[in-house]
């Protein structure tokens, strides 16, 4: 089986209001590494901090970003084939387990990391690296950790043995 689907409305407990059927994220995840690839950028045109040899650059951070857009796509392509939608803000209607999601519960946001990586790499930009270590600790306290609480309300059992069977990342 290669994802779950379920129409019903968001578990709560026995007299408890209705939540919200939304993970509720700090952020939105796309807008948050922007933001984060930005302030990155701004910081290393300010006071540039080289981190690695330049032959790393292009042999590195360019494959990085070519692989984080290839698994975007592939990650969008499944969300798409299993009729749910990928912005945070809308009600999740499928657990989706083909493609890359039999490897990686969150491998869209595997992939905006892999890019502001290789984004890091290829620039030889330190800021942007440490602007990745903010963002991974956000993703992983202010969105996924929510998505994780709202999936297991939403679908029960059937997200907690996806989310035994599948890592958070890789």
């Amino acid at each position: 089986m290669s994802e779950i689907r379920s129409d019903r409305p968001a578990r709560t407990a026995p007299g408890q209001p209705v939540a919200s059927d939304t993970a509720g994220v700090l952020a939105r995840p796309p807008l948050l590494y922007l933001c984060s690839i930005l302030v990155g950028s701004a910081l290393e045109l300010v006071r540039p901090l080289p981190f690695a040899p330049p032959a790393l650059e292009t042999a590195l951070g360019g494959p990085l970003v070519f692989a984080a857009l290839v698994l975007f796509a592939f990650s969008v392509r499944e969300f798409r084939a299993a009729g749910t939608p990928l912005p945070t803000n809308r009600p999740t209607r499928t657990i989706v387990r083909s493609g890359p999601y039999r490897f990686s519960r969150n491998p869209i946001y595997l992939a905006f990391s892999l890019l502001h990586l290789g984004i890091a790499i290829w620039t030889n930009g330190a800021w942007l690296l440490a602007t990745l270590a903010v963002t991974l600790l956000v993703m992983s306290y202010g969105v996924i950790a929510r998505e994780e609480r709202y999936l297991a309300r939403r679908f029960g059992e059937e997200y907690l043995a996806y989310k035994a069977s599948v890592r958070r990342w890789l």
